[in-house]
């Protein structure tokens, strides 16, 4: 396995920009892209960050993107919306959908905002995490963009990683921040593993014999492993439900491979639950007994040989301090094909400023 090369964030954000605003989006929205995409890496992300640029070049080129949309409110009421992206980049439109559901929040005490006609927006606590700015805390469903995984028993994918994620505001611990796919491993992890050229445990994903399959560059042969066997699927499907077909977004059979299809409109749908904590008390004091619970498990009884008992989200936050003063890494293969994108797009290559 080679040694990777570490990069700022703002080396990274920009090449991503330059990037995209080559393929014609506006500076304003490819800013705002590049800045979530850079943010995933710079949290350990790495699967839903900077590798899926060439991805959505592809998309974008085959107009399999809309480069302009306009994303806007087709359903509302005082606590909930329905947000049609007109299939723009999914950063985009998950990002209004948060910030309205941040600004329904704090007048109805919750809000539940979902997405229709969106696209891949990265990793969900990007979104669950905004609402903590706000003495609020988030709750982010989503659909997958690809289905990987089988009804429980069955063979025919008709499901996809479907995350979950919850972002819990602290007062002087790192916020509780949950983010998980409702497969062993989300398949973005799978393409930072080909990426690195490392294998995959055993656990992650089976071939159609019902075999462990360890090799990430034959992961089309077969399909991932829900958590908690038969409960991981059934909440796959209920997350699914909520985040796809309430919002009228695509579900099961009509799930684009977003993968394979770079034209197709993959109508991709997101929720986002936001509840404000004034709306239950003194948020402070909320946040105050969130820190006692943090401290009461993270100092429990270990089992022998356990170092440490981490709390959601303690690692990206750890990665998020360590990236930024130390750069975040990124593997010699992926360099290789970006600065190949780059040359194809006529722009500067990933390098050191």
């Amino acid at each position: 396995m080679s040694t990777p090369t570490t990069y700022s964030f703002n080396e990274l954000q920009q090449f991503i920009q330059n990037a995209l605003t080559s393929q014609g989006l506006p500076q304003e929205d490819a800013l705002k892209v590049s800045q979530l995409m850079a943010e995933a890496d710079l949290q350990g992300s790495d699967g839903h960050g900077i590798i899926r640029l060439p991805q959505y070049i592809k998309r974008i080129q085959a107009g399999g993107i809309n480069k302009h949309p306009k994303i806007r409110v087709v359903h509302e009421r005082s606590a909930m919306a329905v947000v049609d992206g007109d299939n723009g980049m999914g950063h985009l439109v998950v990002s209004h959908a948060v910030d309205l559901a941040i600004e329904k929040a704090s007048e109805a005490g919750v809000a539940w905002v979902s997405t229709r006609f969106s696209n891949h927006a990265g990793p969900a606590s990007l979104y669950s995490r905004r609402p903590l700015q706000h003495n609020m805390l988030g709750l982010y469903f989503a659909v997958g963009n690809a289905n990987h995984l089988p009804p429980w028993g069955g063979m025919d994918m008709l499901l996809s990683t479907n995350p979950i994620s919850a972002g819990i505001p602290t007062s002087e611990e790192a916020p509780v921040v949950l983010d998980m796919a409702t497969t062993v491993a989300a398949y973005g992890k799978v393409k930072a593993k080909a990426k690195r050229g490392e294998m995959m445990p055993p656990g992650w994903m089976i071939d159609r014999q019902g075999k462990p399959l360890l090799d990430p560059n034959k992961a089309n042969d077969g399909f991932l492993l829900p958590i908690g066997e038969h409960k991981g699927y059934g909440l796959a499907l209920i997350v699914g439900l909520l985040a796809g077909t309430l919002g009228g977004a695509a579900m099961g059979r009509d799930v684009i491979d977003f993968n394979a299809d770079h034209v197709s409109v993959t109508n991709t749908g997101q929720a986002i639950l936001v509840i404000d904590l004034a709306a239950f008390g003194d948020p402070e004091h909320f946040k105050h007994e969130v820190d006692r619970l943090v401290r009461d498990i993270r100092s429990s009884e270990r089992l022998p040989g356990v170092e440490r008992i981490w709390l959601p989200g303690e690692q990206s936050h750890e990665k998020r301090e360590r990236y930024a003063t130390q750069g975040i890494p990124v593997a010699p293969t992926l360099i290789a094909e970006l600065n190949a994108l780059a040359a194809e797009l006529g722009i500067a290559p990933l390098t050191h400023a």
